[in-house]
């Protein structure tokens, strides 16, 4: 061979180390084929796992909600609130409801920051009562200042688990920043609590939303576990390919495997059942005449059958391979499917031996 096609040649199988998936083009099949016949292990082809990758890849749609009254969330630093640990005497008691009346007086003539500073004393004085931190959640609700209702509303149920204003308040705070499926919740157990129409309202506004975002929820995930149920079983494929190949190499397609011990023997056979695969069990010797006049027939059977595995015994080399099977005379050629024999042919039979391959293969 000239040398520069020496220089291409090793370029080629440079290329190929660097780059084993390029031996899945189906021009280089015959090449391909030719080192699986060797015994090589061609590595699955990154293009096709890449593809695999871009068809699970699940990109979520936009739901189409009524974002109409949803507001900006307001960055404000957190409202001073009240010390849990302080004994509250009835004289706070009275002091806090007197502000919170004041409160009242304020919110009814609009002065909504005076009410909050007016509640917000209230807290301080009785920081044990649910009512005060829903009452000035609510109006953190009228100024649009939902993060800080949101924080009112929590310290409310934290004193009173069953507090409905707590729920209520909150949950249109929720609505407020877009937090439908929590809104949604929060309105609900108000509703149960202690309806009113204000929650019905709410409600009516959320749920649509909500509803919404569940029926997508259940949508994407359904998807996610088909995708996912998908790459197991592409993955168990691969491993099954792997494995067949790997089967494959072992039984050198195409050609005669000398057998040389009841264990090698025991190997190939459950090779060709895994491959659901013919198997021929040829028994020979070096002292017979038919048996030389018959290899060579047996050799061009293997190449005309390249998906049968054609096995050869010398009964002399493997004594005990020839024991397990009884063998008296040669040539003898046993056809087993799933390790059990099928059919038989005694004697160098040409005519047999090629009528039973076609019948079996």
């Amino acid at each position: 061979m000239e040398d520069s096609k020496i220089g291409e040649l090793k370029q080629f199988i440079d290329r190929c180390k660097s780059y084993p998936s390029i031996l899945h083009n189906p021009s280089l099949g015959f090449f391909k084929s030719y080192l699986q016949s060797l015994g090589a292990r061609i590595p699955p082809s990154s293009d096709s796992k890449l593809d695999d990758d871009y068809e699970d890849e699940i990109i979520e749609s936009d739901v189409e909600l009524d974002n109409a009254d949803i507001v900006e969330p307001d960055d404000d630093p957190p409202q001073k609130m009240g010390d849990p640990t302080v004994e509250v005497s009835e004289a706070d008691q009275d002091a806090a409801q007197a502000s919170k009346s004041e409160a009242m007086l304020a919110l009814n003539e609009g002065k909504l920051d005076e009410a909050i500073d007016h509640l917000t004393r209230a807290i301080t004085l009785n920081p044990l009562s649910a009512i005060l931190y829903a009452t000035r959640a609510n109006v953190f609700l009228k100024l649009k200042k939902p993060n800080a209702t949101i924080r009112d509303a929590d310290a409310a149920l934290q004193i009173n688990s069953d507090s409905a204003k707590g729920y209520k308040v909150r949950g249109i705070a929720r609505a407020m920043l877009g937090l439908w499926k929590e809104a949604a919740s929060d309105l609900r157990v108000a509703s149960k609590l202690d309806y009113d129409e204000e929650i019905g309202t709410a409600l009516k506004k959320v749920e649509p939303n909500a509803h919404k975002i569940e029926e997508h929820r259940r949508k994407y995930e359904r998807l996610r576990k088909e995708r996912d149920l998908k790459r197991i079983e592409r993955e168990r494929q691969r491993q099954r390919s792997a494995q067949e190949e790997d089967l494959k190499s072992a039984l050198n397609d195409g050609q005669v495997i000398g057998i040389h011990s009841k264990s090698e023997l025991e190997s190939k056979l459950n090779a060709a059942s895994k491959l659901s695969r013919l198997a021929i069990l040829y028994f020979t010797a070096t002292w017979c005449g038919p048996c030389r006049f018959i290899s060579p027939v047996y050799t061009s059977l293997a190449a005309k059958y390249p998906n049968a595995v054609f096995l050869k015994v010398d009964i002399d080399e493997a004594r005990d391979v020839a024991s397990r099977w009884n063998i008296s005379s040669v040539p003898v050629f046993f056809f087993l499917k799933n390790s059990k024999e099928v059919d038989k042919v005694v004697g160098a039979d040409k005519a047999s031996l090629e009528r039973k391959l076609a019948q079996h293969a």
